[in-house]
């Protein structure tokens, strides 16, 4: 499987984060598609099938996470 370069992955991390925080998914159909392409983005960089996976699994490979570090699960 080819790995997804972790500037990459942080850089989809953060346009989900911002479009979630300023709740993308109840806006206009364009922001929900941009929400909804980054999501498939960072679903494909991971080989993940839903998003809540694909951001774990992409947190986990950028620089400095720890293998054993669960903080990264959603509360």
């Amino acid at each position: 499987m080819l790995m997804a370069h972790p500037a990459v992955l942080q850089n989809l991390i953060e346009q989900y984060d911002v479009l979630r925080l300023l709740h993308a998914e109840e806006g206009s159909p364009e922001v929900q598609r941009r929400m909804d392409d980054i999501a498939y983005s960072l679903c494909v960089a991971t080989g993940t099938r839903d998003i809540d996976a694909a951001l774990i699994a992409a947190r986990h490979r950028l620089p400095g996470a720890r293998p054993q570090d669960d903080s990264l699960l959603p509360t």
